[in-house]
């Protein structure tokens, strides 16, 4: 059965859109999802499910966080293959100690990472903001914080996708078949 990622933008950061990863393992699992694994508590989970698309996975997912949750927010879905190549496909390989600096953004489809272009000459020296097909890759290594991209891709510039940290991605792939295994 095909594996899948469901990434929730936005979720348990402060007060709002609160979604408690049990609850949202219930909700893949209602959707006729199993194996579900759920990461860390930022709405991330691995699954199987005999649905074969990502986009259909994730307009039910979204519509089941928002009737049983009351949490309306944007759900990225992509399979495993998909997720693979977004991890083999990092532009430069970020240094160890910068994995939390460096971002990857999820996008629904390449329009939404192309919406990211504008805040390419935001980039200030060393920082690298990376587009392609299939991920937005962001290298902020004086911190995410400092960073204006990083600012406006965590903003409304950026509310078309979500983003994980290189560690992070790192755990989800971890959860995942390889090809061939």
């Amino acid at each position: 059965m095909p594996r899948f990622v469901a990434l929730l933008r936005g979720v348990n950061v402060g007060k709002g859109n609160r979604v408690p990863m049990a609850e949202f393992k219930q909700v893949l699992e209602d959707l006729g999802a199993t194996e579900v694994k759920t990461l860390l508590n930022s709405g991330n989970a691995v699954f199987s499910s005999p649905a074969r698309s990502g986009p259909r996975l994730a307009a039910a997912i979204a519509e089941a966080l928002a009737s049983r949750l009351g949490v309306v927010t944007p759900v990225v879905v992509k399979s495993a293959a998909e997720f693979a190549r977004i991890v083999d496909g990092v532009p430069c390989d970020p240094p160890d100690g910068d994995h939390s600096r460096f971002l990857v953004a999820f996008g629904p489809d390449e329009a939404a990472l192309q919406a990211l272009q504008p805040l390419v000459p935001l980039a200030t020296a060393g920082e690298r903001l990376m587009i392609t097909p299939q991920a937005a890759y962001l290298h902020c290594p004086g911190g995410l914080l400092e960073s204006a991209v990083g600012e406006a891709m965590l903003g409304k510039a950026g509310r078309g996708v979500t983003t994980r940290n290189w560690a992070t991605v790192r755990k989800i792939a971890a959860l995942l078949p390889r090809a061939g295994g």
